[in-house]
């Protein structure tokens, strides 16, 4: 009988501490997890946003008047200065009436001058002399009309810049609106993006941003926010953001996709790792250990995520602990402990 009862004391015993303490009263085992305490640190996160790159001046070359390409002095793709020719028009029309001008300005000038010394000797009328005068001003308003048209026949770039692909020839028809070759400034671009309403606070002009392109993975353009929309469009609330980068080596090009971040300054903030997070339908929680070593679900509100940590705005406080790996064993109670480190 002794022999019996010592047995089973010995029993009762090996099942209280084969888990070593770690099982919970009705004698389920503690679930091995990876846990951390939560602690404000620094924070340097972005927002991100998809834009379009435009060239800082663009245009499309056309002529004003309708005439025969009488000389194209660009080849597609060159880079050319502000001021430079790139189309002669034919304007011989234009050279025989700006001669006819000319002579007629010449003529009036000289009868007005003869006038004027018999005006002085009072041997014409004053109001003759006005008619005269009025007449030379019109011959010389003609010559510079003339001008002005003979000028219209030569197109120079307006800006410093980088020549589309030419699209006329010499004995070509022109008319107004006929493009003659795209003309970009591509020594500095814009990348316009939106950002949602709620960002506003957090965006300004002079803010450093970086962005990235499909043609070169791997490499980031750096730029600053130039300017911010005066207006949020009610349709989408969101308002479009203008940012500049320089490119001088002219990797970027008008109407390229650009991936863009906007850093933001480092802040202090509550972080935790993105796996520690649980999602659930419309709620967000993660698992604290309670000081019993049991675990409760906390409700957050998570801000920005970066780098695989994620802010968290409200639910937790600094000193919390909180799991990190495996959650997915977890229930409201389940008593946890910290799994050895692995060995390396």
């Amino acid at each position: 009988m002794r022999l019996a009862i010592a047995t089973l004391a010995l029993l009762a015993l090996a099942a209280c501490g084969g888990d070593g303490g770690a099982s919970k009263p009705g004698g389920e085992a503690a679930t091995a997890v990876t846990t951390t305490v939560v602690r404000e640190q620094p924070f340097n996160d972005s927002l991100q946003a998809i834009g379009t790159a435009r060239a800082r001046e663009s245009i499309t070359v056309t002529a004003k008047v309708s005439e025969i390409v009488q000389r194209v002095h660009f080849d597609s793709g060159d880079e050319v200065g502000r001021g430079a020719v790139l189309i002669t028009l034919s304007g011989q029309q234009q050279q025989a009436a700006l001669a006819e001008a000319q002579a007629a300005a010449t003529e009036a000038e000289q009868l007005y001058q003869r006038q004027a010394g018999l005006a002085e000797q009072q041997l014409v009328a004053r109001a003759q002399l006005d008619n005269q005068r009025a007449a030379r001003d019109a011959a010389r308003a003609r010559v510079a009309q003339v001008r002005a048209q003979l000028g219209e026949r030569v197109i120079r770039a307006p800006f410093a810049g980088t020549l589309g692909i030419r699209q006329v020839s010499p004995g070509a028809l022109v008319t107004p609106g006929t493009p003659i070759a795209t003309f970009d400034d591509l020594s500095r671009m814009f990348v316009d993006f939106p950002m949602p309403e709620t960002a506003l606070s957090r965006i300004a002009a002079g803010q450093q941003v970086s962005g990235r392109v499909s043609a070169w993975p791997g490499r980031a353009f750096d730029g600053t926010v130039e300017t911010v929309d005066a207006r949020v469009d009610p349709g989408t609330r969101s308002v479009t953001v203008r940012a500049s980068f320089p490119n001088q080596d002219r990797l970027l090009r008008p109407g390229m996709l650009v991936d863009v971040q906007v850093r933001q300054p480092t802040r202090k903030a509550l972080l935790v790792p993105e796996i520690a997070i649980v999602q659930i339908g419309q709620t967000t929680f993660v698992w604290r250990v309670k000081s019993d070593a049991t675990v409760e679900q906390a409700r957050v509100a998570i801000g920005s995520r970066h780098d695989g940590q994620a802010e968290v705005v409200r639910g937790l406080e600094a000193g919390d602990r909180i799991v990190v790996d495996g959650t997915g064993k977890l229930r409201p109670g389940a008593r946890v402990v910290d799994a050895p480190a692995a060995q390396g």
